[in-house]
């Protein structure tokens, strides 16, 4: 699990990492009947990475939360394609990223460098590139969720990287990100469930019952949400909460 989680930092944190002349991903060859394409050996973790990536993502990151969060909000607009899902995945993937970057610039400067520079082996720039993940992690671990899945060992000091498997941690880690997630999702959706409720009593009692109240309400969110100026006091609670 370590080594997975050394390629998915390094194709986090490292850039361009694909144009490396040291790590190439195909090799071309003149053959009997003609052009053949092999995989180096050095190049297969990285190939072997991408099906891991989405698992990995969710499992090691904060996109969990930011993504949960973002798509509770359009769900308490009442808009179910705007903002379409290619707009939020991509701005959760850039706050991950930026919400990972002390973690990832760690990675690349205790791992990734030294493996490539050929003074660190695979094995050991893995274990270098987990603890500042696991780190991240316990950080935003509750101790409750982290003992459900250690099932209160008394090897495990969560006051310590290096004694949390992975394996436990993980599970946790996701566990009370989804719970903090709704908790932050309860109250971006708050204000928008008393304008569906003041509307809807309005409407009921100018007798427009016929009329969805959510073509009355939709405008009034988006203009309360605009006045407030709700995606900078989103993206900024989101940051500030890790």
């Amino acid at each position: 699990m370590k080594a997975l989680v050394f390629l998915l930092a390094l194709a986090l944190g490292a850039p361009a990492w694909a144009g490396d002349a040291s790590v190439p991903l195909l090799a071309v060859t003149p053959g009997a009947g003609g052009q053949v394409i092999g995989v180096p050996g050095a190049s297969l973790p990285w190939l072997l990475l991408f099906p891991f990536l989405p698992a990995l993502l969710l499992a090691f990151t904060a996109f969990t939360r930011i993504a949960v969060v973002l798509f509770l909000l359009r769900q308490g607009l009442g808009s179910p394609t705007a903002p379409p899902n290619l707009v939020l995945t991509g701005l959760a993937l850039l706050l991950t990223i930026f919400v990972m970057s002390p973690a990832l610039k760690a990675i690349n400067a205790d791992a990734y460098q030294p493996y490539l520079a050929g003074t660190l082996g695979f094995e050991a720039a893995a274990e270098r590139a987990a603890a500042p993940l696991k780190a991240f992690m316990l950080r935003q671990t509750r101790a409750e969720d982290l003992g459900l899945f250690t099932e209160d060992d008394k090897r495990i000091d969560p006051k310590r990287v290096e004694t949390v498997p992975l394996a436990a941690l993980a599970p946790a880690f996701l566990t009370s990100e989804l719970k903090t997630a709704f908790q932050i999702g309860f109250m971006v959706v708050l204000p928008f469930l008393v304008i569906d409720l003041v509307v809807a009593a309005v409407m009921t009692a100018l007798g427009m019952v016929m009329m969805p109240p959510q073509l009355v309400s939709l405008p009034l969110k988006l203009l309360l949400f605009v006045t407030v100026d709700g995606w900078h006091l989103l993206v900024g609670s989101l940051i500030g909460s890790f």
